[in-house]
């Protein structure tokens, strides 16, 4: 009975730390780590596996090629050969990803459409990366950008590489 009377206390001395201040620093950090690019995993499992597994993690969902049916769950990812699931739509909703995180479609060569919606962390750098990747110069086919806060003019005017 002791114990579970210590508790509490002891978790309301976590006030005290930065970020219960203003929970979007640990937040921000925590997403921050979901977006890390593994490049050994990219090696490992290829492109569009270790793409799907970055945008599900952070809270996005996947379309593949020949499939009608967004994958949205980490924990039943498709199994079986690399090659056979090719990333082709992307919705990223309400997701976490963030600029440091867009490594990861690099290699992407089937993507025709990404849907960037209430996206806070993507940002004028995020769309300037996107434009630089040349393998969604010739495959991407439709960009959606809505209310993300943090996008400019400029992050707008840097999607001109984009056909």
């Amino acid at each position: 009975m002791m114990l579970l009377q210590k508790i509490p206390q002891q978790l309301c001395g976590l006030k005290k730390f930065p970020w219960s201040c203003d929970s979007r620093y640990f937040w921000g950090w925590l997403n921050a780590v979901f977006n890390k690019v593994d490049y050994e995993r990219i090696k490992d499992v290829g492109p569009n596996r270790a793409a799907s597994e970055w945008l599900l993690r952070c809270g996005a969902t996947v379309r593949y090629h020949g499939q009608e049916k967004w994958q949205k769950d980490y924990n039943h990812l498709p199994t079986g050969p690399l090659d056979k699931y090719k990333i082709q739509a992307i919705d990223a909703t309400d997701s976490c990803i963030m600029h440091i995180g867009f490594d990861h479609l690099e290699g992407l060569e089937h993507v025709e459409k990404i849907r960037l919606c209430k996206c806070h962390y993507i940002e004028d750098d995020c769309l300037q990366r996107l434009s630089q990747l040349e393998n969604l110069q010739k495959s991407l086919l439709e960009l959606e950008i809505i209310s993300c806060g943090n996008v400019t003019d400029r992050g707008i005017l840097a999607l001109c590489h984009l056909r």
